[in-house]
């Protein structure tokens, strides 16, 4: 069993899709195929409805973003792209789908998650269409995503892990849809990045969300191009290691990911 890469979306997407329309039916998952069809009813009737201003705010988008709107009402008919290519923040920037030799792009189908505020999570491969969904948004009939995933996620997102370790790189609003229990928790390793540098002649460390962001997807793409098969969580670490990243692990606590930071001093 492959190790299950858990990573968020990016606000930015593709302008449009290039294909066929939107096919719930045919995502993976499909037990989330109700919840999916739920939420993306309740977004579509909130955009197209006639109260603009209730749904910017539930989307938290400025009155220059109304175009967003527009899209989301038209979602059902839009035209759809493979996630993979979908999303194109900074993240997804580093790791660079594109250019992967084929060993490793195939090895990214079958190992990559990426969760969403409209659809749960959906593979790579998976054809959807740009859309504007926040995880921190509350639909009409269906409340706040972040609470109604996490009630959905847990069977599908457990049946994806297998036996195998899960390297988890959500960001937190993400991460709390769905959090391993028992020995699962135990195969998962979650990373923080953090930047080091030099302050008046001492180590000062601390995140940087932007750069945070290119870290992770340097590391999944490294992780991919060295063929990487770990089977444990421990051995996902000593790969992680392998890899030349300075790798710090927190304690290990029973019934609980094992924790480690990334330590990074170039940007």
């Amino acid at each position: 069993m492959p190790v299950l890469i858990l990573l968020p979306p990016s606000e930015g997407k593709a302008e449009a899709g290039t294909g066929r329309r939107l096919d719930l039916s045919k995502l993976s998952l499909s037990e989330l195929t109700p919840a999916r069809e739920a939420v993306l009813g309740a977004l579509v009737d909130l955009c197209a409805g006639p109260d603009e201003a209730a749904a910017r705010e539930a989307l938290g988008l400025s009155e220059g973003q109304r175009g967003e709107l527009r899209r989301n009402a038209r979602l059902r008919a839009a035209a759809t792209a493979p996630a993979g290519r979908l999303y194109t923040g900074v993240l997804y920037e580093a790791l660079d789908l594109a250019t992967l030799p084929p060993a490793a792009e195939r090895a990214a189908r079958r190992s990559v998650l990426i969760s969403s505020g409209l659809w749960g999570a959906v593979r790579l491969t998976d054809r959807v269409p740009p859309y504007r969904c926040p995880i921190g948004a509350r639909l009409p009939g269906v409340g706040a995503l972040s609470a109604y995933w996490r009630a959905a996620l847990g069977p599908a997102v457990t049946a994806a892990a297998g036996s195998g370790p899960v390297l988890d790189l959500r960001s937190g609003a993400y991460a709390a849809t769905w959090a391993p229990r028992g020995v699962l928790a135990e195969r998962t390793v979650t990373v923080r990045v953090l930047h080091e540098r030099t302050v008046d002649g001492a180590p000062v460390r601390s995140v940087v969300s932007h750069f945070n962001k290119a870290t992770k997807g340097r590391l999944v793409r490294d992780l991919l191009l060295a063929g990487a098969r770990p089977r444990t969580a421990g051995a996902l670490v000593s790969a992680l290691r392998e890899l030349t990243y300075t790798v710090e692990e927190a304690p290990l606590s029973a019934g609980r990911p094992r924790q480690v930071d990334l330590v990074v001093t170039d940007l």
